[in-house]
């Protein structure tokens, strides 16, 4: 389990490309524009939208360990 995980890690260091790819129309429509301003807001827009589920999941297992430890 410890080398497949190795792997892995280590794939995803040796291929940025892949693990920093963006879906093909906002790629497309971010360098065509050469708006640094625009792709830093769609960036932004992508952390948002992938944090937002954590917190509510973090909040929710928070409730549930306050109510079984009362």
């Amino acid at each position: 389990m410890k080398k497949l995980f190795f792997l892995v890690l280590v794939a995803a260091l040796l291929i940025p490309q892949v693990s920093e790819a963006q879906c093909a129309m906002c790629r497309a429509v971010l360098e065509s524009e050469g708006n640094v301003a625009v792709a830093q807001g769609v960036n932004n827009g992508i952390k948002y939208l992938m944090a937002v589920p954590y917190v509510l999941v973090g909040v929710l297992f928070y409730f549930v360990y306050k109510k079984m430890k009362a």
